[in-house]
């Protein structure tokens, strides 16, 4: 963790907070539109300050958080998580899109199983020859 009054990118705390694998990344997000800064969309060069709120899209989440400390070094998964805090109705939200995505993965594993057996593949000739 850093001083409080030191200046951090906010694509550097995007990445020490483990938000993103790289920093480029975490600068593609933020020129993409995909992070807001307290209700702005900004530039990856933008500093940030405690207390910040911010808003990110990270594929299919959106995350809603505040920013509770600085840093520019990428640490443990432990230290990372010190440095915001996320609201109740975000994490509600995040757990709803989860449980959906959950849904729907399992309703097309039936279509999952790979390729057609030769059984699979004569019966499906055979349903085509009969249909046609």
């Amino acid at each position: 963790m850093q001083t409080e009054d030191r200046r951090v990118r906010i694509d550097k705390w995007l990445w020490a907070a483990r938000f993103y694998k790289t920093r480029a990344m975490a600068a593609a997000a933020v020129s993409g539109g995909k992070v807001d800064l307290n209700g702005e969309r900004t530039k990856p060069a933008k500093p940030v300050k405690k207390g910040g709120r911010m808003a990110l899209r990270i594929g299919a989440y959106d995350w809603d958080i505040t920013v509770e400390a600085l840093s520019d070094r990428r640490g443990p998964a432990s230290e990372a998580q010190k440095l915001y805090t996320e609201t109740p109705k975000s994490q509600e939200a995040r757990a709803e899109t989860a449980a959906q995505l959950k849904a729907e993965r399992q309703s097309l594993s039936i279509y999952a199983k790979g390729r057609p057996t030769k059984r699979d593949r004569r019966n499906i000739i055979k349903f085509n020859r009969d249909n046609s």
